[in-house]
């Protein structure tokens, strides 16, 4: 538990340019304990791979956190984290997030951090927002755990917000606002959670989705017990996972990306290193 007074405040901003062919991560500010390890770059020049690690371990009431990507045009940047993320519980105030993602011409961001759990009681509060310029690209997820499950925790309090907003030249393709409080009828009802404690989306965003390739991840079956669908929009691709598992989410979702990174980017997939340790 923890007090205003104790709160952080942090700041992320990261730049990406396009040198000689290779994207480099030109710029980076920062303030609080909000920081970006060295570039990576397993899959040659073009792609950089950027690790976001958030030294506290997790997030407190009264915590606020920003991130700011900035994709020059034609950079590619693929960014995770170093392990789960925690929404600590909260005596009152509530803990923010905002992201604001901002993709140039030609360029591809992929976001792929590794499952949120939300403890009982936290008080927490997402922003996403997502700028595409002509011909970008962006592939991201966020997977939800509700409540310490391994420790046999429920969410009986408190409440998650989150707004997602993915906009291409000044036209909203896609925008989601949802709130989940601790025992609220949505989490058991097949309208919402379905009792489910995992809730995770997967979004392509800024081309069209071919019907063959829709009908490609839609053949990927989730495990069994846990549920999946997918969702193609006018240059929004949307799949949707709920389950018990963030382990059995972060398998599902890897696999979708692994068949659309190729088909969208003409990459093949090459999963950051860290998620083997």
């Amino acid at each position: 538990m923890v007090t205003v007074e104790a709160a952080w405040q942090a700041r992320l901003a990261l730049e990406y340019t396009l040198q000689g062919g290779r994207t480099t991560l030109s710029g980076r500010e920062h303030s609080g304990p909000l920081l970006v390890q060295k570039a990576f770059y397993p899959e040659g020049d073009a792609v950089c791979h950027s690790i976001i690690v958030h030294p506290p371990g997790g997030i407190a009431g009264g915590d606020a956190l920003k991130l700011e990507l900035d994709l020059r045009e034609g950079t590619a940047a693929l960014l995770t984290t170093p392990g789960a993320g925690k929404w600590y519980r909260s005596l009152g105030p509530r803990a923010s997030l905002a992201q604001h993602f901002d993709i140039g011409r030609g360029a591809v961001l992929e976001w792929l951090p590794q499952p949120a759990i939300v403890f009982d009681a936290a008080r927490a509060e997402i922003r996403t927002e997502i700028r595409l310029h002509e011909e970008a690209l962006y592939m991201g997820w966020e997977l939800t755990c509700m409540g310490r499950t391994a420790s046999g925790e429920r969410f009986s309090s408190g409440e998650l917000r989150q707004r997602t907003e993915v906009w291409q030249q000044g036209r909203r393709l896609w925008c989601e606002y949802a709130r989940l409080a601790g025992d609220d009828p949505m989490l058991a009802s097949k309208a919402g959670l379905a009792a489910c404690t995992v809730s995770a989306t997967l979004i392509a965003a800024g081309r069209d989705i071919r019907q063959d390739l829709l009908a490609q991840c839609r053949a990927i079956a989730p495990e069994a017990g846990e549920h999946s669908g997918i969702t193609v929009l006018p240059r929004v691709l949307l799949a949707r996972y709920l389950g018990h598992s963030s382990e059995a989410a972060m398998h599902h979702f890897t696999a979708l990306w692994s068949l659309l990174r190729p088909q969208l980017t003409g990459r093949t997939a090459v999963p950051p290193r860290i998620w083997a340790t």
